[in-house]
């Protein structure tokens, strides 16, 4: 028969299953091009769109993701992006949406987890921020845990559990001793010691937060209510001057505008 083909014993040919392993095989290549150039596509978006969230462009930053989203819907990261585009144009319940994908996709992705806590406490949600703190500390290789210990200080601060709170805090601290989150755990340690009413502990603490990052006006201000405790006006009035020449038009700023009006005559 030559090049006709093989004819089986019911005198039918073997061409029929040859033929549909082909068409399946090519379109299984096609749907690999089709996906490969959607995610090309898709991560043009996500590129384009990160650089908007890195100038502060949340509405256009947005408008890329969704693009993004369109053609490639199971992406955890780009629900990630899209939960911090969110969270910077105020749209909280939207931004936890999107973190709730995002961790659906990919459970052990401990920055959405993060995240997530963080707009939780932000509102209020104590009990929800430390079950997403914890979840984000469960994750397999985290490499910054002090993010998350950290992160449970504040919420147990918020809950007024002191104790807890200052373990969170040294624990963070003792993981990653060169993370740059220090002054915010040297600070938020005086806090807590303030929240005793101990002021010296505190002016310890707060004053360590300060030779590590001399502009962080906050702890300046709580550096000034220390001194104010202590009846020491003339210190108290440096530092609220301090925290309000470093960043005048923000909450602790104003807040030390204010308090210099009792420290000094």
């Amino acid at each position: 028969m030559g090049i006709m083909a093989r004819r089986t014993e019911g005198g039918r040919t073997a061409r029929g299953p040859r033929l549909l392993l082909a068409v399946l095989l090519l379109a299984g290549f096609a749907a690999c091009a089709n996906t490969a150039r959607l995610k090309e596509q898709a991560g043009n978006h996500i590129n384009i769109g990160s650089a908007y969230l890195g100038s502060g462009q949340y509405t256009m930053a947005m408008k890329e993701f969704h693009e993004a989203e369109r053609l490639t819907p199971e992406d955890p990261k780009l629900h990630f992006l899209l939960g911090i585009a969110y969270h910077g144009r105020g749209l909280d319940e939207r931004a936890i949406g999107a973190f709730k994908r995002a961790v659906e996709l990919n459970p052990d992705d401990a920055a959405a987890h993060n995240f997530l806590g963080a707009i939780y406490l932000e509102r209020g949600r104590t009990d929800d921020a430390i079950a997403s703190f914890n979840r984000a500390l469960g994750t397999p290789r985290y490499d910054t845990p002090a993010t998350a210990l950290y992160n449970l200080g504040r919420a147990y601060y918020e809950k007024g559990q002191y104790e807890p709170a200052l373990r969170y805090y040294r624990d963070a601290a003792a993981r990653e001793p060169d993370t740059v989150l220090m002054p915010l755990i040297e600070k938020d340690i005086g806090r807590v010691w303030l929240a005793k009413d101990d002021p010296e502990e505190a002016i310890r603490h707060l004053k360590k937060s300060i030779e590590l990052a001399p502009s962080l006006a906050e702890s300046h201000y709580w550096l000034g209510v220390c001194y104010q405790k202590q009846y020491q006006a003339s210190d108290a009035a440096a530092a609220f001057q301090a925290a309000a020449r470093l960043a005048p038009e923000s909450e602790f700023g104003r807040k030390a505008k204010q308090q210099l009006r009792s420290v000094t005559p």
